[in-house]
């Protein structure tokens, strides 16, 4: 709560928003809209493995709740050395401005797509202690909804937009990422208010099936294209150089986005769900 209650104030103060409300929002949603949506028995089983999140020893970072669970790969940050090996596995850092190949920018398996594809083996490997199919678990909630933030999976040599200063209808002094992380994902999810259902419903019971449908690198790709677009908003050509002056993301711009947004964060609940069903359903 009290990351909600700080969104508020930093928009009083004047202050570019920390990276919270895809962080928090974002996450909780994805997550949410994928337990709405999975079947009983799955539900039930991510709950049994979920009451057993004390066997990660990260009491200050509890995954006890589909939503605590959802936000568990951010917090463990805060432990530092003991999660540090896991920081590149949050992105992947595709060139929006070349065909699209991932491979170069994922070495050795660090990176967000192939670290969920690892995350679907291990907890379906019924073999595995259960504090590896535990952590498998909270880590596959959080990587879905990383990989559905756009400027987790495309950039321009930016750091996924963090080095592209930009101004944010009339605020200024912010970047691209963050944009996409707090400002924007915070209008866009909470409204039209509805919360995730009211996201979900966005999406006609018809159309899910095919929303789920795909692999990874498939959606990795959409969501590479999705990163171009967010780009083409700010700059009109997503591979223009940059202006000599901060670009804006104009009002009309948000407003356009804000559906976008809303679809990514239905995609990365329906996908999420699926892949649960495969594999503890």
């Amino acid at each position: 709560m009290a990351l909600r209650w700080l969104m508020p104030l930093a928009a009083l103060l004047g202050l570019a928003s920390p990276a919270c409300a895809w962080w928090e929002y974002g996450h909780e949603t994805v997550a949410t809209i994928a337990m709405d949506s999975v079947r009983p028995a799955t539900r039930q089983a991510v709950r049994r493995l979920l009451a057993r999140s004390d066997l990660l020893e990260t009491p200050t970072c509890p995954a006890r709740t589909i939503e605590q669970a959802s936000v568990w790969a951010d917090c463990v940050k805060t432990l530092k050395d003991r999660y540090s090996y896991a920081y590149a596995w949050h992105y992947q850092n595709v060139d929006v401005c070349r065909p699209f190949d991932f491979k170069a920018n994922c070495p050795d398996g660090n990176c967000v797509s192939r670290q969920i594809e690892r995350d679907v083996r291990l907890l379906k490997d019924r073999s595995q202690p259960l504090r590896v199919r535990v952590e498998a678990l909270v880590f596959l909630i959080h990587f879905m909804g990383d990989l559905h933030q756009p400027l987790h999976a495309g950039d321009r040599h930016d750091r996924g937009g963090n080095d592209m200063k930009a101004d944010y209808g009339f605020r200024a002094a912010t970047n691209l990422h963050s944009i996409w992380d707090g400002l924007l994902a915070d209008r866009a999810i909470s409204t039209p208010k509805g919360g995730p259902r009211g996201i979900l419903a966005e999406v006609p019971p018809a159309d899910r099936a095919a929303e789920a449908a795909g692999d990874v690198t498939d959606w990795s790709k959409e969501n590479w294209q999705v990163a171009h677009g967010a780009y083409a908003a700010l700059l009109g050509d997503a591979c223009a150089p940059l202006p000599a002056t901060r670009p804006v993301l104009t009002n009309a711009a948000i407003v356009r986005l804000v559906p976008v947004l809303r679809h990514q964060v239905a995609r990365g609940g329906l996908r999420l769900a699926r892949l649960l069903d495969e594999t503890l359903g």
